[in-house]
């Protein structure tokens, strides 16, 4: 039984955890896309980057049909019409695209538009964003700027994407974020290079353990 719109949602806004696969061969991400599922986190971003994305995507979900496959980087409608006959559950870009996020309610699939700007995040949300890629984040203040936008937005779930590690993931829950986007420090590239499924699996298990942990560090006070 597929899961409609509303239930991915909420499975993504459970798991907090967008984790984005930018590998540069078409095997590496497959084997990415599986490790990271079988280590708890059945979400994978495949960035438009990645060679063969499009293909990768299809092959996803059909193989896969327990994890949420959705697209990233995608910068055009050409390229997310593609992705949406692939049959991607979610579309996200780096920036704020209102065609996009348009042309994603028309399929009825979920969009993440990149914004930055307190305009952009409003501007955004307004469009009908299902949520919204707070991204560079590291980059403009980290966790202190997530707060600051939750203060005038607190209606407006976030993701922190951009800089997310270990040592700051936490920090972005409690900040408000309502998920996080990994890249490299969920999917390093050497353990994709030595097939160290193990590797990753750790990786997710502690990532979630954060994420679970600074939700119920917040709901605690």
């Amino acid at each position: 039984m597929a899961m409609d719109k509303r239930q991915i949602l909420s499975r993504i806004e459970e798991i907090g955890i967008i984790p984005a696969v930018r590998i540069s061969s078409a095997e590496g991400a497959r084997f990415a896309a599986e490790a990271v599922a079988t280590g708890g986190i059945p979400i994978v971003e495949l960035t438009m980057t990645v060679p063969g994305a499009i293909e990768i995507i299809a092959e996803l979900v059909r193989s896969s049909p327990n994890v949420i496959v959705g697209a990233g980087t995608v910068l055009d409608l050409e390229t997310a019409r593609a992705c949406a006959d692939a049959g991607a559950q979610f579309l996200t870009s780096p920036g704020l695209d209102l065609e996009l996020v348009e042309f994603a309610h028309k399929q009825d699939m979920l969009v993440f538009p990149g914004a930055l700007t307190p305009t952009e995040v409003l501007t955004a949300w307004k469009a009908g964003a299902d949520l919204v890629k707070v991204y560079p984040c590291a980059e403009v203040g980290g966790d202190r700027y997530v707060r600051a936008l939750k203060a005038p937005f607190p209606q407006v779930p976030l993701i922190a994407a951009g800089g997310v590690t270990q040592r700051t993931a936490a920090d972005f829950i409690i900040a408000g974020a309502t998920a996080v986007g990994i890249g490299r420090d969920l999917i390093p590239p050497e353990a994709i290079r030595l097939h160290q499924a193990d590797w990753i699996h750790e990786l997710a298990h502690r990532f979630a353990k954060i994420v679970k942990n600074a939700r119920s560090q917040m709901n605690g006070h």
